[in-house]
Order: C-alpha cells, then sequence, then structure tokens
C-alpha cells in the first residue's frame, strides 16, 4: 500500500504541473473502458488528509457508485501560474502515461510565467510628440506598412499611437524597447538597448 501511496502522490504532482485533470480508478486502461471497480483507498477522507501532507496542495476526493463497483475520481488542481510543484525535491511533469522529471528548459518557462515582457517594458517616457519623432524613424514605420506618410506631425502619432508602437500617457508619449529597436534613429538614445548595457538581451529580438 506505501507503493500504491507513492504512486498516487507523484501522478497527482505531475497533473498538476501539466494543468490539472482527474485521476480515475476502478476504470479499465484499455478501450473500450469498463468499469470493474476498485478497492483502492478504502478511506478516502484519511488518503486526502495524506496528499495534502506529501504534496502540500489540496486535492479532492470523489467516490462514485457503481453496480459494476466503486469509482474513484481525484480532482486535481492546476499549479499555479509561475510555480511548479516537486515532491521530495523532484519536478514531476506526465508524458503520455508516465511520469518523468522536468527539464531545466521547462522548468526555466514555468518560473517565469508571469513576469513583464522585457520587450514590452517602457524604454523612454515622459515624451513630447516632437521628441518621438525625433528619436525614432517615423517614414521607415509606413514605408514597412507601405502607406502613404501622414501630412502632418498629428497624424504621425495618432497612427503610431493606434498601433500601439507609443503609448499615450496624460500629456505625453512613452516608446516600448519593441519600438525602440524597430525604429529607433540611433539605438544610442536608448541605453538600455545598445550591446553596452548589461540588461540588453538579443536573444529576445531573434
Amino acid at each position: 500500500m506505501q507503493f500504491a501511496n507513492d504512486m498516487l502522490y507523484k501522478y497527482c504532482v505531475g497533473t498538476a504541473n501539466e494543468g490539472g485533470g482527474k485521476l480515475v480508478l476502478g476504470i479499465s486502461d484499455q478501450p473500450p473502458r469498463k468499469v470493474v471497480g476498485t478497492t483502492a483507498f478504502p478511506n478516502p477522507v484519511k488518503v486526502k488528509e495524506k496528499l495534502f501532507r506529501a504534496i502540500n496542495f489540496r486535492v479532492d476526493i470523489e467516490e462514485v457508485p457503481h453496480p459494476n463497483g466503486r469509482i474513484l475520481v481525484f480532482h486535481i488542481p492546476s499549479r499555479p501560474q509561475g510555480t511548479a510543484y516537486h515532491l521530495k525535491g523532484v519536478y514531476l511533469m506526465r508524458v503520455g502515461q508516465e511520469l518523468k522529471p522536468m527539464s531545466e528548459d521547462r522548468l526555466r518557462q514555468i518560473f517565469t510565467e508571469g513576469q513583464p515582457n522585457w520587450l514590452n517594458e517602457t524604454s523612454k517616457y515622459g515624451l513630447s510628440s516632437e521628441e518621438v519623432m525625433n528619436l525614432l524613424d517615423t517614414p521607415k514605420y509606413f514605408e514597412l506598412l507601405k502607406l502613404p506618410y501622414p501630412m502632418n506631425q498629428e497624424g504621425v502619432i495618432n497612427r503610431l499611437v493606434d498601433d500601439r508602437f507609443i503609448v499615450r500617457e496624460g500629456a505625453g508619449f512613452s516608446i516600448p524597447r519593441l519600438s525602440a529597436l524597430v525604429l529607433a534613429k540611433q539605438l544610442e538614445d536608448f541605453p538600455q538597448l545598445t550591446p553596452s548595457s548589461s540588461r540588453f538581451r538579443p536573444e529576445m529580438v531573434c
């Protein structure tokens, strides 16, 4: 029974790390899936307590009566955003019916979930319309889109705002990093984006 408990803990952790789901006992593995019943975990309340102590998150257990036998359903929640569950230091994921340790790349992706996108963060803010025009190669933008260049500065600024290449903030404007990387007349005007900057990450724009 101890082995069965360990496998239950692992499947709950692996399933939670893959977005949650249900573990059903008492149904045959091969199609057509028939109700065969199960005598596993006869005390769901006690199992629920053990599960929580072992894996540190709540799993609800439902007993479903059926003429062909008892069905046990484990309702496994998804892990929170930016968090991965582990069992004794091992971060598990489900690959088909198997359980495997997560790769470093997958863990890195999970732990950075919900963090601000570096390219969408502001590079410069509190700018006037004239400063935006001086910093960005606006004719290049309209050329790339194959659009006629507006007759006045207001038309240029409004188009950039509508396309979210700049952001209107009160009486001024801000320029996201992506817009600066694409349209900057001089990259040196945006110190955070130059190769000498410790925060510049060229892999973000590959």
